[in-house]
């Protein structure tokens, strides 16, 4: 049984761009245990490295995991595999179900091979991570529904709903037949300075209307409990998934809204992945007023310069649900359970405050 927790949100990207790098280590039955959550681009690989070593002092990772295959999540996993000895990789791996998926592609002369092939080059960043496990004789496995990573249980996606919706779906995969609709990518594309609205609490408008891209909501959605503590990792999911991971937990005995008192604030906190009736399901509704000393704690990721992350209506809902909000703009944010020693020289974090104006 575990019985602490440490968890490092990395400061992925210097620029615009955000990324996803969090490094796991918890205490179970005596034993330390490492699980690295997404890995960031490419070029980021190297710093995680260094982190597991300096910081958990090990070179060996129980449980590498890569949300979904965009590549600011599984870019720096490469390096991790290449130099670090791993237990286990889990992955999904949608060219394996070729076979089943290709029916929904308008191309006639496809097949389950080319198919396969044509998935693989499209996601090359998560691919390499296959190639680079089989090479090492490292295990692979897929995170669905049920699955158990370690003391983290996989939530999202379902096996059937992955391969028969999502990835059919995948940006990145082939054109689908006309009568097929991908799920659309609704992006924000608003340039210059953004309007603002004034804000109030106990009033929140984030619409069910949002869409977010189909690998995103193909994010292996994990959770896990210590003692009286729930901590929750959401990758890039939007709202279907979280909704699906909300009712899986429920079906299984496990309440979310009063479970968690850690989450991951999906996809670097922007407006397309979240919505109040959501939100509820899954970390509960709003409070009635602020409270004098917020006891749970939410981690969003997002570039040093990233402009439009984290928007603060999301940052507002999570801070509204009792929550207290850091971001890693550029900085590294290191979370710990009650009975963890503090490390040496690390700083408190700055918490969001509850945004009075937030964009239109």
């Amino acid at each position: 049984m575990a019985d602490s927790i440490e968890i490092d949100f990395l400061p992925v990207g210097k620029g615009e761009h955000s990324g996803d790098a969090i490094a796991i280590r918890w205490r179970e039955n005596g034993e330390y245990k490492v699980m690295i959550y997404d890995g960031g681009t490419q070029a980021y690989g190297a710093e995680l490295v260094k982190h597991i070593q300096e910081h958990f002092q090990t070179s060996y990772v129980d449980y590498v995991v890569n949300s979904h295959p965009d590549n600011d999540h599984a870019g720096g996993l490469l390096h991790v595999l290449e130099t670090l000895t791993v237990g286990e990789l889990w992955i999904h791996r949608p060219w394996e179900y070729s076979d089943q998926i290709r029916d929904y592609f308008h191309d006639g002369r496809m097949t389950d091979e080319s198919l396969a092939q044509r998935l693989k080059k499209k996601m090359s960043a998560a691919y390499s991570l296959e190639d680079a496990a089989l090479k090492r004789g490292i295990p692979i496995r897929e995170p669905f529904a049920g699955d158990q990573i370690g003391i983290f249980t996989v939530l999202s996606p379902g096996t059937y709903r992955y391969v028969h919706d999502l990835v059919p779906a995948f940006e990145k995969s082939p054109e689908l037949k006309e009568n097929q609709s991908a799920v659309a990518s609704v992006l924000d594309a608003v340039k210059g300075v953004a309007g603002y609205v004034a804000a109030k609490w106990g009033v929140e408008y984030l619409p069910e209307t949002v869409t977010t891209s189909a690998e995103n909501e193909s994010s292996a959605i994990l959770f896990a409990a210590i003692g009286n503590k729930g901590y929750l990792l959401t990758g890039d999911a939007g709202i279907e998934s979280l909704r699906a991971a909300a009712a899986f937990a429920s079906e299984n005995g496990i309440d979310l809204p009063t479970r968690v008192t850690f989450a991951q604030i999906p996809h670097h906190g922007g407006r397309h992945n979240v919505s109040t009736e959501t939100l509820n399901l899954l970390i509960g509704k709003p409070l009635e007023t602020p409270p004098e000393k917020p006891v749970r704690s939410a981690i969003v990721s997002a570039g040093a310069l990233a402009p439009r992350h984290p928007k603060k209506a999301v940052t507002n809902a999570f801070v509204s649900r009792g929550f207290k909000v850091a971001k890693t703009k550029g900085q590294h944010i290191y979370h710990r359970s009650p009975g963890v020693a503090k490390r040496e020289g690390w700083t408190p974090v700055k918490y969001e405050p509850f945004y009075e104006e937030v964009e239109e």
